[in-house]
């Protein structure tokens, strides 16, 4: 598996909790053990990109969390446009 970065699975994160998530969907989705899901969770959540529903006792992202994951793609589009030589190259 390829070495992810921090933002990269905050960004895994807020996707799957796009239409709501309940802890352990989020867990094996994102491929994260439960101390690392409870540590992302809390940043996510403290940072306001994550809010939890009590009464669904699910996870759902904000809108400042959808704007966050706009522009994370955005700027992975610049990094690796679909067209780069380098892309045609591994394929």
């Amino acid at each position: 598996m390829k070495y992810r970065s921090r933002m990269d699975i905050a960004a895994a994160i807020l996707d799957i909790a796009l239409g709501g998530a309940i802890k352990t969907r989020i867990m094996y989705r994102a491929f994260l053990s439960f101390p690392q899901l409870k540590e992302y969770l809390e940043l996510l959540t403290d940072s306001g990109l994550l809010e939890y529903a009590e009464e669904e006792r699910e996870y759902r992202t904000t809108e400042k969390g959808k704007y966050f994951l706009k522009m994370y793609k955005e700027v992975g589009q610049m990094i690796y446009p679909q067209n780069s030589k380098r892309k045609k190259m591994i394929i």
